[in-house]
């Protein structure tokens, strides 16, 4: 998926998997250390900040086993980890903006390799345009693949930043900026173990003694300073392709799993568990509380997953919720708690215009391209999409209250929803009945297809597979409502279907998206051309989501914009919001500490104070 950093969102999925049933049970352990978590995703990468990996249980993983200068609590307030360093405003005129990160003295690795400024370089490397067309690893910017296959590039943080020096004493970093901008905080420099991406880009495979990591820390240093393309790119190629990994057992190569964060991976199991242990080098956030394992569980069905949370086979249940499976949580009783809560992660569709950046293959399917007939083909899609009986059939089981989300901004509820979705042209696929928004459909197709009441202009659509029930059950709706339009949609499930998300052989797709965090670009950064990856290029909204990720706006102005962008993307019919996900979480009464937040990870935000 081709967002940049700053967009802070994460893919909330749901894929398939083998459940052994039985084969894990820590959940009744006596010495009550080990937490069971369930989640209906499997594991993919150890390195979610790729375009093809950015996915929730990836990132809930990475969460857990690195931790830099801050993270967001329940209430949504940006907290400062001091335990980890510190950051400090040093210039703030109209010629500069500097900050200053300093990383606390004693933070160690879990290898025991000390934590210094040289492991925030890499976050430059990662995010700035420049230091890759410089290093001599191409330009995020171009139709062309860069070295790094990163989600950090294109966004403030490359348009604003001028340089990042390192101190003397490699204990902190300066990042001086053209100007101040509201979300700063946000696009800090996050610590990587450097010497073990150098020491794996020489070929090593087990890890180091104190003196060879700190050999490795400085050529490191040596090749990010004397821009060593050749070095970089053998860097480049460990960072992009090595964590890329489904298994991870004795003959792993023990470099890929150093981190920082209060928990390590020490087993994978493909497509059942990630079992991660308590960190013994940990000092780099708060102190834990009684928890020494933590394991993810993969269980599709929803209501399966209940079941295992009655049987005391899990201990938290944060799985797609359904209609039968929050019935089966409330009958479980006082040995369990259920509770509601927000959450920012929302059901959306989205259709092709074109090739992502940096995909060779064209797309030339019905949606693509700015001509007239595209935009109209587009427009009936959506106008035949079922987003009321989705949320009528599906959704109101579980959350009676639930209605269908009109704003890819804001959420039902949100001050500002009612005044944007009356701004922002959202009556164009709210007008009538859904069976009259059909029979427009029907007509508009048949402006360039006027056989399509018998034979439907043939579509393909990516969602998912058939083990998570919501989807499919979304998925069957979708196709007999998009039929009555004038489109035949092949709704065919794709195994790992996060990997194909940018695939020019899908017309259109419907997932989720999760908020980590909260910008003054909200949720637009996605739609710029060079993060697209449904190839979607409109330079006034490449032109309004810079400004802003980067300008210094009134709450009135930021409005305006939202307003105007949400206006372009109905206009050209490129995405629409379907539902707010039914926030539900259920754990183990005896679990303490649980405090579920807005935003990603939600529930796990806090891991540290949990106990039993």
């Amino acid at each position: 998926m081709r967002i940049n950093r700053g967009a802070k969102i994460a893919l909330a999925v749901a894929a398939t998997a083998a459940l052994v049933v039985g084969a894990l049970s820590p959940a009744q352990a006596a010495t009550r250390s080990t937490v069971v978590i369930v989640d209906s995703n499997t594991f993919t990468s150890l390195n979610p900040s790729q375009p093809d990996h950015n996915l929730v249980l990836n990132s809930n993983v990475a969460y857990l086993s690195g931790i830099g200068f801050n993270y967001y609590n329940s209430s949504v307030d940006l907290v400062r980890n001091t335990t980890f360093g510190s950051y400090k405003v040093i210039a703030n005129n109209s010629k500069e903006f500097k900050v200053k990160y300093t990383v606390a003295k004693g933070r160690k690795w879990s290898d025991g390799t000390p934590i210094t400024g040289v492991d925030l370089l890499l976050s430059n490397v990662l995010s700035s345009n420049e230091y890759s067309k410089a290093a001599g690893l191409g330009d995020p910017a171009s139709d062309t693949l860069q070295a790094f296959d990163s989600l950090g590039y294109n966004g403030a943080y490359n348009d604003l930043i001028r340089d990042v020096s390192i101190a003397v004493d490699r204990m902190s970093v300066v990042l001086t900026y053209s100007k101040f901008f509201p979300d700063w905080e946000l696009y800090g420099p996050g610590p990587s173990p450097v010497h073990t991406l150098v020491a794996m880009a020489l070929g090593e495979k087990k890890l180091g003694t104190y003196a060879h990591n700190v050999a490795l820390k400085n050529k490191f240093l040596s090749a990010y300073q004397s821009k060593d393309t050749a070095m970089l790119k053998k860097i480049a190629k460990v960072w992009s392709e090595d964590y890329d990994i489904t298994s991870v057992d004795s003959k792993t190569n023990p470099l890929l799993l150093v981190g920082n964060g209060a928990y390590l991976i020490s087993s994978i199991v493909k497509d059942q568990t990630v079992t991660m242990k308590l960190n013994p080098n940990y000092n780099s956030g708060p102190a834990t509380s009684g928890i020494e394992t933590v394991v993810f569980k993969t269980i599709p069905d929803p209501t399966a997953a209940a079941q295992a949370l009655a049987n005391k086979e899990v201990d938290v249940y944060e799985a797609i919720a359904t209609a039968d499976s929050v019935a089966a949580l409330n009958k479980i009783g006082s040995a369990v708690n259920v509770d509601g809560y927000a959450v920012s992660t929302y059901e959306h569709v989205e259709v092709r215009t074109g090739a992502a950046q940096g995909d060779t293959e064209e797309y030339k399917g019905v949606f693509a391209g700015k001509s007239q007939k595209a935009r109209d083909l587009r427009t009936a899609f959506l106008l035949a999409y079922p987003r009321q009986e989705i949320i009528d059939k599906i959704v109101k089981p579980v959350n009676a209250k639930a209605v269908v989300m009109n704003s890819l901004q804001y959420f039902p509820g949100e001050t500002n929803y009612k005044k944007m979705i009356g701004d922002s042209g959202a009556a164009k696929f709210t007008a009538g009945t859904q069976d009259s928004r059909t029979a427009a459909a029907l007509a508009l197709v048949k402006k360039y297809y006027p056989d399509a009441a018998k034979e439907g202009v043939k579509i393909k659509m990516l969602w998912g597979q058939p083990s998570n029930t919501r989807r499919a059950a979304e998925a069957a709706l979708v196709k007999a409502e998009l039929a009555k339009g004038g489109f035949d949609a092949d709704m065919t499930p794709t195994a790992s279907w996060s990997k194909f998300i940018t695939d020019v052989k899908y017309d259109a797709q419907f997932y989720a998206w999760a908020k980590t965090a909260v910008t003054q670009s909200g949720n637009f950064g996605s739609y710029k051309s060079t993060e697209s990856h449904t190839g979607y290029d409109n330079a006034k909204v490449d032109e309004i989501v810079s400004s802003l990720e980067t300008d210094v706006l009134t709450a009135a102005q930021v409005y305006d914009k939202y307003v105007e962008l949400e206006n372009i993307l109905i206009d050209d019919a490129v995405s629409l919001p379907i539902f707010q996900w039914p926030g539900v979480i259920a754990y183990n009464s005896a679990l303490k500490g649980m405090d579920p937040a807005p935003l990603s990870p939600t529930f796990l935000w806090n891991v540290w104070d949990w106990h039993f």
